[in-house]
């Protein structure tokens, strides 16, 4: 553990301006407040804090980080308080500390609902400075050097689960791939210990096997490069155990098939130079295509910067090589730490990077724990592609990224609007996957809205968090439309006309902040008709006990101009459509069913409310269900479906749920405009010769 003397002239030496005596109180604070606290290890509790502050003096951090990562468990482990913390180091350090601090105390939460509550108060203060991502990094670094002193596996397990899921790949977004690497190592080896013993194992034999063969490439590339006029530093490592079983895993092959497993890197001086090294590595080796990555022309979106190319060197053997300069070198060892060196004075990066911009506007938009998790996982756990706009500019996104992906990644309201995509110049499907280099342009319109089936195919956290928002809101926009046309229709029933106080004391009474969510509640069926009368004129339904005796419906109601599948839901026992005589079950928390009145369904006996409801004036479009037996000869399938289209009408679904050696019996859905022209659409097929037999169902 660092003693006292030895951080405070750690951080004077690269910061000699460092306020000695803050630092020194920062210290005695610390260990005052943790006190006789004992770690898992048997060893002082602040010897982590104080552990944890060396690592940020390694990245050579201001004295705020420091201090912050001395201080960081207090708030949680100890009686100190924000106010103290504030008074004794000022404000800037109190906000901090409280950014780093996690918020496991809250019981009442579940452990999922818990680690989502802790990442969203993480990731807005993460927004607003990210020396609270430096500091919690560094934290869990050091918590999972410590772990095999906990002697339940099971922690254990989760503990590397969440370091795994969440902050490795925090790490990785911002660049500190030193700090994610050993992440990764150290939960690999708790999450598949037979694994990671298997490979640490084989890559010991490796090394005693073939001895020095790492230094003896080292050399080899250096000379061929000092020949060709380059001065090159060059290092060899293995591959890292993770990233080997993560091939394995990936590629379905064994150990054996791994083919690089030494990587080599080339440190150069210039730009021009790495290129150049590039260039004379190609040409002394052959290279293997497919392999080769120009990061420093297209830079990740954490500012890594190198070429990545693999080469195969004599027997055969596969290596790879990274090839950059000095400096690209210090900014991806610790990505966006480096920038928050004291060197650099007063230039910070900005807080608001476009990634860290997509991760908050995630955790507006998550709707619960599940859901903030899931998406969060997503915006920073996958591989990347590139893909660019007309114009040029370049996005990342995740592999199997869509155009709807990319829509949302140039900006949300693109996303919301978008129709159609030109994939390269070619009109494509929505769907479509993207690949490395594609030209993207979105074709949008001010009428569309995001779509839930949409769902089915993003793969960013952003624009599924984007979509979900759009829908519960338009969801919720609906069920109060149709609220508002049921609560008219209460109205109607009264036994006397109401005002417009009326109407604010009935919402008041019934519980609501806003007129608003009493038409929600009325269109979910989360209040009944008997409250709402007894609310708008009291007294007015006191009497009536049981729903049988409620007032009737005087008028039915229209659900022209709402959407199916929001507010109301079409049922597909009986697949009604504009023109059938219809009825609606009210059924708590899922909004109103619609039913052809002669469904069989209905004769079941539900116990849900019945609306009697209407199509509306100039109501059109649903899908209407046809059954066809045809004759099985070549060709009737083939005029069934002229018949479709000679009557306009798109087919949703076709499926064959019988077939013998005379006849093959299909189920249809089309899209029509009301009863009329599903009626035209069955009689043309009665009267075609390939049709035995036609019904709607």
């Amino acid at each position: 553990m660092l003693r006292q003397y030895e951080l405070v002239e750690r951080v004077l030496a690269y910061d000699p301006d460092a306020d000695e005596a803050m630092l020194n109180r920062a210290y005695v604070y610390t260990v005052q407040k943790h006190g006789t606290q004992k770690r898992a290890s048997g060893d002082p509790y602040f010897s982590h804090p104080v552990e944890v502050a060396g690592l940020m003096t390694e990245l050579k951090l201001d004295q705020e980080t420091i201090i912050t990562a001395l201080l960081h468990d207090t708030l949680e482990d100890t009686l100190a308080t924000p106010e103290e913390i504030e008074k004794l180091f000022g404000p800037d350090i109190a906000r901090l500390v409280d950014g780093v601090t996690k918020l496991s105390k809250i019981e009442a939460m579940t452990e999922k609902e818990r680690a989502a509550e802790n990442l969203r108060k993480f990731l807005l203060a993460m927004s607003e400075d990210l020396r609270v991502l430096l500091v919690k990094l560094a934290d869990r670094l050091h918590n999972m050097r410590t772990l095999h002193f906990i002697k339940s596996e099971e922690k254990r397990r989760r503990i590397s689960r969440e370091t795994m899921e969440i902050y490795a790949p925090l790490a990785e977004r911002v660049g500190m791939y030193e700090y994610m690497r050993e992440m990764q190592l150290l939960a690999f080896e708790q999450i598949e210990p037979e694994a990671y013993a298997t490979i640490t194992g084989r890559l010991a034999q490796i090394r005693s096997s073939e001895g020095g063969q790492v230094d003896a490439i080292a050399l080899a590339f250096k000379q061929v490069l000092a020949e060709a006029g380059v001065r090159v530093e060059v290092s060899g490592r293995e591959k890292h155990p993770y990233s080997i079983w993560k091939k394995m895993a990936e590629r379905h092959v064994t150990f054996e098939q791994v083919t690089d497993i030494m990587a080599f890197r080339v440190l150069t001086d210039s730009v021009e130079e790495c290129y150049k090294a590039l260039g004379v590595l190609h040409t002394t080796w052959q290279m293997i295509p497919g392999r080769f990555k120009d990061y420093i022309s297209t830079p990740k979106s954490n500012g890594y910067r190198s070429l990545h190319t693999s080469l195969i060197y004599e027997n055969s053997m596969r290596i790879e090589a990274q090839i950059r300069t000095q400096a690209m070198h210090r900014t991806n060892e610790f990505g966006l730490a480096a920038h928050w060196a004291y060197k650099q004075g007063d230039v910070q990066p900005d807080g608001q990077v476009g990634w860290l911009r997509d991760l908050i506007e995630i955790v507006d938009a998550s709707h619960d724990a599940e859901e903030l998790l899931e998406h969060t996982r997503l915006a920073i756990y996958q591989d990347r592609i590139f893909a660019f706009t007309p114009k040029g500019t370049l996005f990342q996104l995740p592999k199997g990224a869509s155009p709807i992906d990319f829509a949302y990644a140039v900006h949300t309201d693109l996303g919301s609007m978008a129709v159609g995509a030109k994939i390269n110049g070619r009109h494509m499907p929505l769907r479509t996957q993207l690949n490395n280099g594609d030209v993207v342009e979105i074709i949008k319109s001010r009428k569309s809205s995001p779509q839930l089936g949409w769902l089915s195919f993003v793969v960013t956290g952003k624009a599924r968090a984007a979509i979900r928002r759009a829908v519960r809101q338009k969801e919720l926009e609906e069920v109060a439309a149709i609220g508002r046309k049921l609560f008219d229709e209460i109205v109607e029933r009264l036994p006397a006309k109401i005002g417009k106080k009326a109407v604010k004391d009935a919402v008041k009474r019934l519980g609501f902040a806003r007129e608003e969510e009493l038409m929600a509640a009325i269109g979910a069926a989360k209040v009944d008709d008997r409250q709402v009368m007894e609310a708008l004129v009291p007294g007015s339904a006191k009497h009536l006990t049981e729903p049988d005796q409620w007032p009737k419906q005087e008028r039915a109601i229209s659900i022209r101009g709402l959407t199916p599948g929001m507010a109301f839901h079409l049922g597909n026992c009986c697949h009604p459509v504009p023109g059938d005589r219809i009825v609606g079950l009210r059924l708590p928390g899922k909004g109103v069913e619609v039913h052809a009145i002669d469904c069989n369904e209905l004769a079941n006996g539900v116990d849900a409310d019945w609306l009697d409801l209407s199509w509306g004036e100039r109501t059109t479009g649903a899908v209407g269900r046809v059954r066809c037996v045809l004759y099985n000869r070549p060709g009737t399938l083939a005029e069934v479906t002229g018949i479709f289209a000679g009557n306009r009408a798109n087919i949703v679904h076709l499926e064959m749920i019988g077939r013998d050696e005379l006849f093959g019996t299909y189920e249809v859905d089309l899209e029509v405009h009301d009863l009329a022209h599903l009626t035209r659409i069955v009689s043309s097929l009665r009267a075609s010769d390939a049709v035995a037999q036609a019904d709607r169902i």
